[in-house]
């Protein structure tokens, strides 16, 4: 068995690459460029084939947790723990994209406030709305914020406009300042203090949400800890001489006892997580 461990490491690392490649990771599409002065093709004939990437970043999450789990078959003498690792690739990029969410998320949020107060600021200093949101630009609110700008320049409906930006996460302020545009040009109303009311609002949800976070940096470092005291049991063991990663996997009694562990674990961690989120989504 040990000495097929390279060729199943080769293996899971090249059937884990392909599932990157296949399924794993947001794609990017190289951009089309079309000969000038060619006309419009039929619609059958202007589709072609897509050019994808996978993201960089996502792969090396994949390949680390395979790297591990490599070095702890060689430190347990079984290929149990690379095979471990292959099946948690795909959790680990998972749990990695929804960081990189939840931070954009978090971004946006904060844009979107930039953007209310600096939207309010014009139209105190005598700007029309167009001209307005012109000046301001919509650059931290992304491809939709393109979309906003656009109608305002060109005479389109800007609260549609608004209300469609408002679909991505952490732009959801943006639905306050399309009431208030939409009550502005139907009504007379002064556009200026609802903006000053919508960021007023946004900025004390904002603060809200980061009371919230600290108070439950607490809880969530105990379960950070709590959760890994078992790896710190492993390494106290390797080094008294005992070699538990060759009795957990080497065993039938070790196996159980790894199995029941790692469902308790996973158990506890989950549990942790539901009552964090739970206590985020309060608040909104």
């Amino acid at each position: 068995m040990t000495g097929q461990l390279p060729q199943f490491a080769a293996a899971l690392c090249a059937g884990a690459g392909a599932w990157l490649l296949a399924d794993g990771t947001p794609w990017r599409r190289r951009p089309r460029t079309r000969p000038r002065g060619a006309g419009v093709a039929p619609a059958a004939r202007r589709r072609r084939p897509v050019t994808r990437q996978p993201d960089p970043a996502a792969v090396r999450v994949a390949l680390c947790c395979l790297a591990a789990g490599g070095l702890l078959a060689l430190w347990a003498r079984s290929v149990l723990p690379l095979g471990a690792a292959a099946l948690a690739a795909p959790l680990a990029v998972r749990w990695w994209r929804s960081g990189v969410a939840e931070r954009a998320a978090d971004q946006r949020r904060n844009a979107v406030i930039t953007f209310c107060a600096s939207l309010a600021g014009e139209m105190r200093a005598g700007r029309p709305p167009g001209a307005a949101l012109a000046t301001v630009g919509t650059a931290g609110l992304g491809v939709p914020g393109g979309a906003v700008l656009a109608a305002a320049r060109y005479g389109g409906d800007v609260p549609a406009a608004l209300r469609a930006a408002a679909d991505r996460p952490g732009a959801e302020g943006l639905r306050g300042v399309a009431a208030c545009w939409a009550v502005a040009v139907d009504g007379g109303a002064s556009l200026a203090s609802g903006l000053e009311r919508v960021t007023g609002a946004l900025r004390a949800e904002r603060e809200q949400r980061e009371e919230l976070r600290a108070q439950l940096a607490g809880p969530r470092t105990t379960a950070m800890v709590l959760a890994a005291l078992p790896l710190f049991g492993l390494a106290l063991g390797a080094t008294m001489g005992v070699q538990p990663l060759r009795v957990l996997f080497g065993t039938p009694a070790g196996l159980g006892c790894l199995l029941v562990g790692s469902l308790l674990e996973w158990a506890g961690v989950a549990w942790v997580r539901a009552i964090v989120r739970s206590a985020e989504r309060e608040p909104a």
